[in-house]
């Protein structure tokens, strides 16, 4: 069953010759953050290695993973591809796989490795994690890929609306996390509904887990739409869980280390800064905290963490076709003419959709679909449509498109004034921002091409007004 680990995803990523062993001793800082940069600029964040740390000064025995998805190559591997296929033949995959959707198996088990050792007292993550700064001026020490596990507190029962979220947590005490969960994720509508309870919400930090759930854990799926179902129905296994040991919540089965807690209620605390996907800083907020109360791990458990930062990092692929797959899906319901979407830049701050156009300006029509999904409402800051012979994954092709078909005086809308992202560093004031629609399309003609002639007054018919006012007078 490691099948459903990441341990036995790091032993195809060495088949493949995608892992690398690095054992010269490592500091904590700044060595792990510029290996992890060092991975991820090799040819250009496409074929760089996962890095497993196994000799990091402080934490003897201690082993830190890194880079894991961080690279195309990777993402081929967890495909089942060769490591060299193309993007978009990896986006054709992605595709086929999320057709099965929600109906993947889950099965739990009451023994799991990930509770092989328990801690319920005396928590200290200093001593349990190797812990480093992932960019040199974040707040603290941040875990950056952790899956995050939590319930509807008034729906407990539903596996179906249980979420399982990826969201920055910073170690904040030994047993104390602070943690960003911005109000349109489903753990931020898990923790409105929790405080208005007036409850405590349970949770459990997955860190470790196969690089599915991670996918799943970070797509922008439906409220009611079950990540580990969906996780399950792309790996084409079913997915092993157990329940967590103070809360009953479903954590992985494989995980390596698993942190149980509470949110604490209606209470925020100052958390950040945190160097973010855009590649900038965030500023320092007051934000969520979870205090917890034990810690489970496999024996000799692996700590897996990413880099985020300036583009190209881990999360980019992380997020790239995951939202690009769920955006396609969205799109197609109703616009089968889309061919594909490249959501890969900045969790979709910038998409490009390859599309036919059915008639005169329809394009645009995508465009405005696009920035009303759930994800493009508050992302798709930059759309960007081509034809649907242009592949929207080769900038070649797109800025061959941007350069021969885009009339500025026709084909660019700007729209104020919208909801906006914000960890986006253009997003004024915070979670406000606007669209930016470029049609580089083919201009259709419209349905007809016809002169417009309006119809004239008819002063011929006045005098009958009377003869017909006089005989509705006499019929009363």
């Amino acid at each position: 069953m490691e099948e459903n680990s990441l341990r036995g995803f790091l032993e195809k990523l060495e088949k493949a010759g995608q892992l690398v062993h690095y054992t010269d001793e490592v500091m904590p800082e700044p060595d792990i953050r510029r290996i992890c940069r060092a991975a991820l600029d090799i040819a250009a964040g496409n074929t760089g290695p996962a890095v497993l740390l196994e000799n990091i000064k402080g934490y003897k025995g201690k082993r830190l993973v890194v880079n894991v998805l961080g690279t195309w190559a990777n993402n081929a591997v967890m495909l089942g591809m060769d490591k060299d296929t193309p993007l978009k033949d990896q986006f054709f995959e992605f595709v086929k796989r999320w057709a099965g959707g929600s109906d993947g198996e889950l099965q739990w088990v009451k023994e799991a490795p990930c509770q092989e050792v328990k801690i319920t007292k005396d928590i200290n993550l200093y001593e349990i994690l190797p812990l480093f700064r992932i960019n040199k001026y974040d707040g603290g020490f941040y875990l950056s890929k952790a899956s995050i596990v939590t319930r509807d507190p008034e729906d407990p029962d539903s596996v179906d609306k249980q979420n399982v979220g990826i969201y920055r947590v910073q170690i904040q005490g030994p047993d104390t996390l602070g943690i960003q969960v911005l109000p349109f994720h489903d753990g931020g509508i898990h923790l409105r509904k929790a405080e208005e309870m007036g409850k405590a919400l349970p949770v459990a930090i997955c860190l470790g887990v196969h690089p599915v759930v991670s996918l799943m854990a970070s797509a922008p799926l439906q409220y009611d739409q079950s990540e580990y179902k969906y996780a399950a129905s792309f790996m084409g296994a079913p997915l092993v869980l157990a329940k967590a040991l103070t809360s009953g919540l479903d954590v992985p089965a494989y995980t390596e280390v698993v942190l149980e807690g509470e949110f604490v209620p209606r209470q925020r605390f100052v958390e950040g800064p945190f160097g973010e996907f855009p590649g900038s800083y965030s500023g320092s907020q007051r934000q969520f905290r979870i205090k917890l109360n034990t810690v489970t791990t496999r024996k000799d458990p692996i700590f897996e963490n990413l880099y985020i930062g300036r583009p190209w990092t881990e999360n980019d692929t992380l997020l790239g076709l995951n939202t690009s797959t769920t955006l396609y899906f969205q799109l197609r319901e109703t616009m089968p003419e889309v061919k594909a979407v490249n959501a890969i830049y900045q969790h979709g701050l910038t998409v490009i959709v390859a599309t036919d156009n059915r008639f005169g300006g329809y394009a645009k029509t995508v465009a405005m679909r696009l920035a009303s999904t759930p994800h493009g409402t508050n992302y798709a800051k930059n759309i960007i449509l081509v034809d649907g012979d242009v592949d929207p994954f080769n900038l070649v092709q797109v800025m061959w498109a941007l350069s021969t078909r885009v009339r500025p005086q026709k084909d660019v809308i700007i729209i104020p004034n919208t909801p906006g992202m914000p960890l986006d560093p253009c997003s004024e004031p915070p979670g406000m921002g606007g669209k930016l629609i470029i049609d580089a399309t083919t201009p259709a003609a419209p349905e007809t091409a016809r002169e417009v002639r309006m119809v004239e007054r008819m002063p011929e018919a006045d005098p009958y007004q009377k003869i017909l006012l006089d005989l509705q007078k006499a019929a009363r």
